[in-house]
């Protein structure tokens, strides 16, 4: 694989934290403080995609930072998979971004220039790891990512919020710095590397019970993937803000966790390995099925909107684990097109729930019988949202689960194939139903609702932007695609 030596990367990286500083000064001007966000995410867009030529190329751009360790710096390579997952990532901020403004501003909430600058942090945090060489650098920004998301957490500052706040930063860290940390240790003892490379970094011979410990500490040390029982953090967490559940948690947060999976299993044990021994791939592929069909079953008993969508992340995010755990071209390109296929569509969906609490203060979906005929145009991007996450034509989540199938058929653990057919008719259970309720049940509250009328334009257009990515991303998924298979053929044998 040829290199390509350029600072670029840190550059991108940091785009968005140099937009921080600047959010914090000017904080008592609101409208110039949104334009330095738009800006930096603009900015930072541009340089994303003027990458792109050079890695669908089959080149990687590759920079040192610093040398902390022997064979182990602080260092950026772009690859397939790291600029993709810094597209979906940047390509968002800016339809939450307009949320944010519709969502904060007209009711004068407290604290929205701390919000702006820990949100532009967490950018940066997220595109770090998606850039990072190796586990080194990942575990650094992973880290970074956990602390600044904190605030924005128990951004409301009250009871729920501070609870929720403890458990996640408990779970995050303590799972981290418990699990993954002295995993990530051991492997640097064991091999002197913690570079991400085609094949592994373990030689022949290595101890295949060290390897399955390894294997369960990365998988629940990187809890921030939601894998059961260490999923309670991401349910507490929708104490936050709309804008916060949505980007964070459709997006930064959890495609981080599923992300350093996919690197730990791709690059630090190997895709061979993971084929050629079949308890490590049978271990990773359990862990990932139990948690996908128990959330989905918890999902159908939610009643309050965020909760259910919370659920349904938990059981998604483990479709992308479960894909990469099947070690064949098919699932493996199937879990990394997940990542921005599940992330349009849920970030829609918490968009929606967000807009509605703000148009009309309902919460549960016992709350929005009829909805539909005062918010049409919310609840029409909610069904949209729906079948993406479900897997339905004509959206981009029925490209990745085509290939999650046929990946499952392609390898040695098939009975993967009805694991994802099931959590998908779960999907359609939990989902339908509401979008029926909203346009074909009459008003249960009328007092709430007879004069509730469509959210303001800010909150709305976002998502319907966010809704029309689910739609384009069926249509317009070749380049996707692509990005993907690029990513599969280096780490996979011809």
């Amino acid at each position: 694989m040829e290199t390509v030596s350029s600072n670029l990367p840190v550059w991108i990286v940091a785009a968005s934290s140099f937009a921080a500083l600047l959010i914090a000064l000017l904080g008592r001007w609101p409208n110039l403080r949104e334009a330095c966000i738009f800006g930096a995410a603009l900015i930072k867009l541009g340089l994303i995609l003027s990458l792109a030529p050079t890695v669908l190329n089959g080149q990687q751009i590759e920079f040192e930072v610093i040398k902390l360790l022997p064979n182990a710096s602080l260092a950026f390579r772009v690859d397939a998979l790291g600029l993709l997952f810094a597209l979906v990532s940047v390509s968002l901020w800016i339809p939450t971004t307009i949320f944010s403004m519709g969502f904060l501003r007209p009711l004068k909430r407290h604290a929205q220039t701390r919000f702006f600058f820990f949100f532009a942090i967490a950018i940066s945090s997220a595109v770090g790891v998606a850039f990072s060489k190796n586990l080194l650098t990942l575990f650094i920004f992973y880290e970074i990512l956990s602390l600044s998301t904190y605030p924005l957490v128990t951004h409301h500052q009250d009871d729920d919020a501070i609870k929720g706040g403890r458990k996640y930063l408990t779970y995050l860290l303590g799972t981290s710095v418990g699990l993954a940390l002295p995993a990530m240790i051991i492997v640097y003892q064991q091999t002197g590397s913690l570079e991400f490379t085609n094949g592994g970094v373990f030689a022949e011979g290595v101890s295949s019970t060290l390897l399955v410990v390894l294997l369960v500490m990365f998988l629940f040390g990187f809890a921030k993937a939601g894998l059961m029982p260490f999923h309670a953090w991401l349910p507490g967490a929708m104490v936050a803000p709309a804008p916060v559940s949505a980007l964070l948690h459709a997006v930064a947060v959890v495609k981080v966790g599923v992300f350093s999976i996919i690197r730990v299993l791709t690059g630090i044990f190997g895709v061979d390995r993971m084929a050629n021994a079949p308890s490590l791939g049978t271990i990773v592929c359990i862990l990932a099925a139990i948690t996908l069909i128990v959330a989905s079953l918890i999902a159908l008993t939610q009643d309050n909107i965020k909760s259910r969508l919370a659920y349904s992340t938990i059981g998604q995010l483990s479709y992308i684990i479960l894909g990469v755990g099947l070690a064949t071209k098919a699932g493996i390109t199937g879990a990394a097109l997940h990542i921005p296929m599940h992330a349009f569509g849920k970030i829609t969906l918490f968009l929606c729930a967000g807009a509605i609490y703000q148009a009309c203060g309902a919460k549960c979906i016992s709350e929005i019988h009829g909805l539909g005929h005062k918010f049409p145009l919310t609840m029409t991007a909610f069904f949209i949202g729906s079948l993406c996450v479900i897997g339905l034509p004509p959206s981009g989540g029925f490209i990745s689960k085509w290939y999650l199938l046929n990946g499952s058929l392609d390898s040695s653990q098939q009975w993967a194939f009805a694991m994802f057919l099931i959590s998908s008719l779960l999907n359609a259970a939990y989902f339908l139903p509401i979008v029926y309720k909203a346009f074909f049940s009459e008003i249960n509250d009328p007092d709430r609702l007879t004069k509730a009328k469509e959210p303001p334009l800010l909150t709305v257009v976002p998502l319907l932007i966010t809704a029309a990515g689910c739609l384009m991303l069926f249509f317009f998924s070749g380049k996707l695609i692509q990005f993907a298979n690029t990513f599969t053929e280096l780490y996979t044998s011809p």
